[in-house]
């Protein structure tokens, strides 16, 4: 090997070294035990065709992008405590869904299409490289895999935190038929609580209502609980709310589907211990199978999928133990790299 030879071989040595370092970083961070006040207010509001904006919050650096998508009916919130610790390996960014948070509100319906759709150009729009890794939790699994679908250039790892089961009347048919019948009585309550935001009512609601603005979140400040409450106040909320929720019957009504495949995509699921422990005992053990399957079918979809099992976590593991899943997605961005696996 010549001199120049060597030396492009030893930059590139020194290279891969420092990617190791800043991957492993991430342990050093201790993850915000509170909600911190910068919640409060928008990051960056990325507008989108029609004057529409999306609130977009990314911190860290990187040749990489890792970017987060929440669960039903939550905002970017619920990555308080993992962003942080992603930031020492790559940029990471959350963002506001349309109608929640800082995000205005998108055309109806809220379905997997439309947060699809709205992803797509809030990455582009924003400018943020791409392939990035995609990390879903809940709900947000779904748009995750869709996007993947949709558009797997833009794509080159999965992280799917807890992916809900679908399906479930194959298995557990008299929960199904409850959470059918209480959906319907939720979905009333919910065009309740719209009707009186459209009256500006819900900053002082009548008693039956005022479960519409129910109390603030213990881990936050009065400053970012207000708010929180200043934008479920809105009618736009809670039209996107229920709209997002009439669709989730939808999508968890039916088995992940036999199309939808992901190559060799590097796709982790992480498995809650602890997501059905309210549920009755006589139930749980069809509520864990129906989920099981669905989180094997999801991993099979790819020839590069794993599932791993997290202890001592509810459905929301990106609170409950947010170092696991920097350790999963730290693990995709080393076998993704900076470029594609397609």
């Amino acid at each position: 090997m010549n001199r120049k030879s060597w030396s492009a071989c030893r930059a590139a040595m020194f290279a891969a070294l420092a990617s190791i370092v800043s991957m492993t970083a991430a342990g050093d961070v201790t993850p915000p035990q509170r909600i911190p006040d910068s919640y409060a207010q928008p990051g960056t509001l990325v507008r989108l065709a029609h004057g529409r904006q999306l609130n977009l919050r990314c911190a860290g650096s990187g040749p990489q992008t890792v970017m987060l998508e929440a669960g039903s009916h939550t905002d970017s919130i619920t990555w308080f405590r993992l962003q942080p610790l992603l930031a020492a390996s790559a940029k990471v960014c959350s963002y506001d869904r349309a109608g929640y948070g800082f995000s205005s509100a998108g055309p109806l319906p809220r379905d997997l299409d439309a947060d699809v759709s709205d992803l797509h150009n809030l990455v582009h729009h924003a400018g943020l490289k791409t392939p990035l890794v995609l990390v879903g939790h809940s709900l947000g699994s779904n748009i995750a895999r869709r996007y993947a679908q949709q558009y797997p250039a833009d794509v080159s790892g999965l992280v799917l935190i807890d992916p809900p089961a679908q399906n479930i009347a194959a298995f557990a048919p008299s929960w199904a038929k409850d959470e059918t019948a209480m959906n319907a009585r939720r979905f009333d309550f919910i065009r309740q609580c719209e009707a009186s935001a459209e009256k500006h009512a819900l900053t002082s609601p009548p008693p039956e209502l005022r479960s519409c603005v129910a109390g603030g979140n213990p881990l936050a400040s009065d400053k970012v609980n207000a708010a929180t409450a200043d934008y479920k106040s809105k009618p736009a909320f809670w039209r996107s709310l229920l709209s997002e929720l009439q669709d989730n019957e939808v999508v968890f009504g039916q088995p992940v589907s036999p199309d939808e495949k992901h190559g060799s995509l590097p796709l982790v699921v992480l498995t809650a211990a602890n997501t059905y422990a309210d549920a009755p005992q006589a139930v749980r053990k069809s509520l864990e199978v129906a989920r099981n399957l669905t989180q094997a079918k999801i991993v099979a979809t790819s020839t590069r999928g794993e599932r791993l099992s997290v202890d001592n976590t509810s459905h929301d593991i990106q609170l409950d133990q947010p170092q696991v899943v920097a350790e999963a997605v730290i693990k995709v961005l080393q076998q993704t790299g900076t470029a594609t696996t397609r």
